[in-house]
């Protein structure tokens, strides 16, 4: 008997400022041998860019999902990550039996979908996913620098710094800025 096909999702960007929310569905074989799989946050950039080809190769599937920003000042970041959530697993080129989803709320989807609490520490599709939507989303921010310089987007990914915020108070929010958020709205005023 085959084993179930189990698909961890996890998100990146949630609490930036600017930028999309990215997530990441991967289904790991049961003999998958990557070394190092953990929370994208506790790896260096060198690492999780290492891990990234390792993790595409041995996946039986893959996908990214994201919410661009109008979605998220329509929607709310939890509402726009969950659709983000969604559209990773359906783009998966097999349809997985289970989802792990990293955190404590889920997406809607048309399997069985459990939610775990620090799960890119404990399972390894969740980590995966963790590493992939961070790299991807990460990259993005760096050619988001390059349309939009002056905010430091490539540094902070979009975080809430001091230098960021500080930049939007000069240079008011670009088209990248989720609106809905505090401190854009105040650079708005």
């Amino acid at each position: 008997m085959t084993s179930p096909l189990i698909a961890g999702v996890d998100e990146v960007g949630r609490g930036p400022l600017a930028g999309p929310v990215v997530t990441a569905a991967v289904i790991l074989p049961d003999d998958f041998a990557i070394a190092g799989l953990t929370d994208s946050k506790k790896l260096s950039a060198k690492q999780r860019e290492a891990l990234v080809p390792q993790i595409k190769q041995q996946s039986l599937a893959w996908a990214l999902g994201r919410a661009e920003v109008h979605e998220i000042d329509q929607l709310n970041i939890l509402q726009a990550t969950l659709l983000a959530m969604q559209r990773a697993v359906m783009a998966l080129s097999i349809a997985p039996h289970h989802v792990l989803v990293d955190g404590n709320h889920a997406p809607t989807l048309n399997c069985p979908v459990t939610t775990v609490i620090k799960g890119d520490l404990t399972e390894p599709a969740i980590a995966a996913a963790s590493i992939l939507a961070k790299v991807a989303r990460d990259q993005e921010m760096e050619q988001l620098d390059r349309l939009y310089p002056g905010y430091g987007l490539a540094t902070h990914k979009g975080y809430p710094t001091a230098q960021h915020r500080q930049a939007l108070q000069q240079l008011g929010p670009s088209e990248v800025h989720r609106r809905s958020f505090r401190p854009v709205q105040l650079a708005l005023l």
